[in-house]
C-alpha cells in the first residue's frame, strides 16, 4: 500500500486572496454592487446604457461576472456614472509564505502604509540603483 499522505495548508476566510487575487476580489466587489444599484433601480441592461453611455454587452458581461476585460477604475468609473462613489479603505498585511508563485497575507498582522517619508533615500540605495557604474 502507498502512502499517499497530503499536506494541509490552513488559508484564511477568503478563498480569493488565499490565491493571490486581491485585484480579482475588488473587481467582484465593484460588479457586485453595480449589480445591486441596477437592480434596487429596477434597470435593464439596455436602461443603464442609455442612462449612463456604457455599453449594454459591459453590464451582461458584469451581470455574469466575466470580469476580465474591466479594469478596477473602469469599474469605479461605472459605479460613477450610476450615481454612487466609492471609498478605498487600504490595509497591507505582511507575506507570510507563498502559494502558486504568489504570497499569500497573513490577517492576524494589518500593517500601514509608513508613507514615502520611509522610503530608501539615494544614499541608501545600491550604488547600481544611484546610477554609479563600476
Amino acid at each position: 500500500m502507498q502512502d499517499d499522505s497530503l499536506e494541509l495548508n490552513r488559508g484564511s476566510s477568503n478563498a480569493i486572496r488565499d490565491f493571490g487575487a486581491d485585484v480579482a476580489q475588488v473587481k467582484a466587489l465593484l460588479a457586485t454592487e453595480i449589480i445591486k444599484k441596477l437592480d434596487r433601480a429596477s434597470l435593464t441592461i439596455r436602461e443603464a446604457h442609455a442612462r449612463t453611455g456604457i455599453a449594454a454587452a459591459d453590464f451582461s458581461r458584469i451581470r455574469n461576472q466575466d470580469l476580465n476585460r474591466f479594469t478596477i477604475d473602469r469599474l469605479v468609473g461605472i459605479v460613477n456614472r450610476l450615481g454612487s462613489r466609492v471609498e478605498v479603505k487600504l490595509r497591507l498585511w505582511p507575506v507570510t509564505h507563498q502559494r502558486f508563485g504568489r504570497g499569500r497575507a497573513s490577517s492576524s498582522n494589518p500593517v500601514a502604509y509608513p508613507g514615502p517619508s520611509h522610503l530608501p533615500t539615494a544614499s541608501a540605495k545600491s550604488p547600481r540603483m544611484r546610477g554609479e557604474t563600476k
